[in-house]
């Protein structure tokens, strides 16, 4: 995974803390509320992070299966010369 990738998904990670802390401190909320309204936005983060990251190990994946046959079919050519 590419460095700017694994930057990318941490500012994701940390923008939406910091988000959902000042949602929390300025919400005219009840406590249970409250609750309800982080376990909501938790959840909805979550899955927000794990379809983004279940994309990029798709993405390297497919990347390593391509390198892969690059690699198989340089060898064949080089056994054949």
């Amino acid at each position: 995974m590419k460095e700017s990738t694994g930057k990318a998904i941490a500012g994701f990670v940390f923008g939406a803390a910091v988000g959902l802390a000042a949602g929390i401190l300025f919400a005219p909320r009840s406590g249970e509320e409250t609750r309800k309204k982080i376990q909501q936005k938790a959840k909805e983060y979550t899955d927000d992070v794990s379809q983004k990251i279940s994309s990029k190990l798709d993405d390297l994946r497919e990347h390593v299966g391509e390198t892969g046959k690059q690699i198989k079919e340089k060898v064949k050519k080089t056994k054949e010369e």
